[in-house]
């Protein structure tokens, strides 16, 4: 027909660009989505390492500032970095033990220098096994993929109840009919947005959620402007402003094993996010992740950051919005760099408390699990022994979240994977799939979803009610 460009022609809704305000409101939605999970870490990390306030500062901006190149690296790309899909990265809560542990081990002026050398030594290993790790893309058939992202919405949920009730245990108003009270309102304002709203108003249904459950939280009184007063304008995060990296053997062999386990949470949020935007992530786009992952998590410790890796919120949010063009996650990671150099910039972003970010995590982060289960109905459930790999599996990895202390008896280098349900979950869902899909008697050929995802044999998920456009199949995406 006149006008429309052959079916051949048309650009994958990953690689569109939108409009300039689309671009920069959607943007600014996925920032808010993950503000919070940028600044936690070196909110931790930084008094345990014997840091004042304003350092502490200092390092959040910093890791604003690490999560925008990252960003950048993973959504642009060059060479054969990056996946090239709106792949969010930011520091990730992997490292956070083990930091802190350093931080507690070492004189207040030695601790992050040896944390930085550290973060460095494990980014360059990733980068170097990045292309032998991607290789393991072929044993996430949808049975493990499926079990994996519903373990991620699953995993974050507890984040999202801990803001809910204002984020602070140790504070007094944690858990107060206030700020369980602004939850849910920001809940029931995101679901009534979602639902009355059309268009690209919809599409930033969230951050009109958050924008008014902020607004209505200034009367209610727990929303606070001192951050504001006290940042400043500009503020680059000088290169090795702790001074240079040191090189200590335990540190480097805890953050190696946290690197691998970032590998891993990497590797199944790519999976997921490729099913959600219709565009699968093969093994070449698993290996280009993995290496933007790994070179930000090398190239961070020069701006003061820490370790980088997927951040499964924003998954939710395209999953929610639709949005599916990287272009717009790379104009978030421009806003994060901006935020990075400027706290004044940062401090308004602070301004949303933490209990309405709560109420909207609820609801993202419920679209991630819908997600994995929408993935799993794909994974011949009633053949074989799928179902009990994913029952096995979802037992395993909830146990972090079920019964937190459950590991406290153990070592504590085993707790970096332990204590990440996502991580456990998934090696488990891979050992069995293989043992009951590959091995034990039976052709990996003929036995239920034991194939890789895009083999033949698998049935393709259904599409869900969040992607593409509406109605339109599945198979209509062009193939890449």
């Amino acid at each position: 027909m006149t006008g429309q460009q052959p079916e051949g022609d048309r650009k994958h809704p990953v690689d569109e660009t939108l409009p300039p305000l689309k671009m920069f409101t959607s943007g600014l939605q996925h920032v808010a989505a993950m503000y919070a999970g940028v600044v936690a870490p070196p909110m931790i990390v930084g008094p345990a390492c014997g840091l004042s306030a304003t350092e502490t500062a200092f390092l959040m901006g910093a890791s604003l500032f690490t999560a925008g190149i990252a960003t950048l690296l993973q959504t642009l790309g060059f060479w054969k970095v990056g996946a090239r899909l709106p792949f969010v990265n930011g520091v990730s809560f992997a490292g956070v033990t083990p930091m802190v542990a350093i931080g507690k081990a070492q004189s207040p002026g030695h601790a992050l220098p040896i944390i930085f050398g550290a973060v460095i030594v494990a980014g360059v290993l990733g980068f170097l096994l990045a292309p032998y790790f991607s290789k393991l893309v072929r044993f996430f058939p949808p049975v493990v993929t499926g079990t994996v992202i519903t373990l991620i919405g699953v995993s974050l949920l507890p984040v999202a109840f801990n803001w809910s009730q204002g984020g602070n245990p140790q504070a007094p108003d944690y858990g107060s009919p206030t700020n369980i009270g602004m939850a849910a309102l920001t809940f029931v304002i995101v679901l009534v947005l979602r639902r009355v709203l059309r268009g690209f108003l919809q599409q930033i249904a969230i951050l009109l959620g958050l924008v008014a459950g902020t607004l209505i939280a200034i009367p209610v009184g727990i929303t606070h402007f001192a951050a504001l007063g006290k940042a400043s304008l500009i503020g680059f995060p000088t290169p090795f402003h702790f001074g240079a990296p040191q090189f200590d053997i335990a540190a480097i062999v805890s953050m190696c094993i946290v690197m691998l386990v970032c590998m891993t949470e990497s590797t199944a949020d790519m999976l997921a996010l490729g099913k959600i935007v219709g565009r699968p992530a093969d093994e070449r786009t698993i290996e280009g992740g993995l290496r933007a992952d790994t070179l930000g998590t090398a190239l961070s410790p020069l701006f003061n950051g820490f370790a980088n890796s997927a951040f499964a919120q924003n998954i939710g949010l395209v999953a929610m919005t639709k949005v599916r063009s990287r272009y717009v996650v790379a104009t978030g990671g421009l806003i994060l760099i901006v935020l990075g150099l400027c706290p004044v910039a940062a401090s308004v972003i602070s301004l949303v408390p933490l209990p309405v970010l709560g109420g909207a995590g609820i609801v993202l982060f419920g679209s991630v699990a819908a997600s994995g289960i929408q993935t799993l109905a794909s994974a011949a459930m009633e053949k074989g022994d799928n179902a009990l790999i994913v029952a096995a599996a979802v037992g395993i990895g909830l146990i972090p979240i079920a019964a937190p202390d459950f590991y406290h008896a153990l070592p504590k280098d085993l707790l970096v994977v332990l204590d990440s349900g996502i991580s456990t979950g998934c090696l488990v869902a891979i050992v069995l799939n293989l043992a009951f899909n590959h091995f034990g008697g039976r052709d990996a050929e003929t036995a239920p979803d034991a194939g890789a995802p895009g083999d033949p044999e698998v049935a393709p998920p259904p599409r869900l009610a969040t992607e593409g456009g509406a109605g339109e199949p599945a198979a209509a995406a062009p193939a890449h």
